[in-house]
């Protein structure tokens, strides 16, 4: 992707030893990209198309993958933060508006002098559609050919080819695939 018609079309703060890696042949506009702490990569593969989102990295050795020919709608937020967490989307995948995919509570939950309360990665499979206003909390997945129902909270992991709902989400039908062409 050309450097400066990138930086026009989206707010860009990143400070140095981190790494945003563009495919060409993807389409990233009227986006908000935070890049804060050192070893951090932002990985956007060919043909994918993200539209006025926020994406934030806040820590070290983390990173944000989306794959190839995946789809993001308008104000999602992707937060992958602390050390060694990372947020993976596979290829194809497809979310609606107003999805939130976060790693960290963003504040310490203290007992017994203890941190309670740590990051953990999120994997998004390949061919997953997730219907608008998701929420994916810290140290989940959503499996190969799965989705996730608009309005729900996914707090567990979701297997391959399911359909989850609800508030936690939960799997309400299984041996699903899905296309994203209406028939009539």
């Amino acid at each position: 992707m050309n450097s400066l018609l990138f930086k026009l079309r989206n707010k860009v703060r990143v400070q140095k030893n981190n790494l945003i890696d563009i495919s060409k042949k993807s389409r990233v506009r009227n986006c908000d990209i935070s890049i804060k702490g050192k070893n951090n990569r932002l990985t956007i593969e060919d043909g994918v198309n993200i539209k006025g989102s926020i994406i934030e990295i806040n820590g070290d050795d983390c990173s944000i993958t989306f794959g190839k020919n995946s789809v993001i709608g308008e104000n999602c937020y992707f937060s992958s933060r602390e050390k060694d967490i990372s947020i993976t989307i596979g290829k194809n995948s497809m979310f609606s508006r107003n999805i939130k995919i976060m790693t960290s509570d963003g504040h310490d939950i203290i007992h017994d002098s203890k941190r309670i309360n740590q990051a953990k990665s999120i994997t998004i499979g390949e061919h997953v559609w997730l219907a608008d206003s998701v929420t994916i909390l810290k140290g989940c997945s959503v499996g190969n050919g799965s989705v996730v129902g608009i309005n729900s909270l996914v707090t567990r992991n979701i297997g391959s080819n399911k359909v989850a709902a609800g508030v936690p989400a939960v799997e309400i039908k299984d041996n699903i695939n899905w296309d994203e062409e209406l028939t009539f």
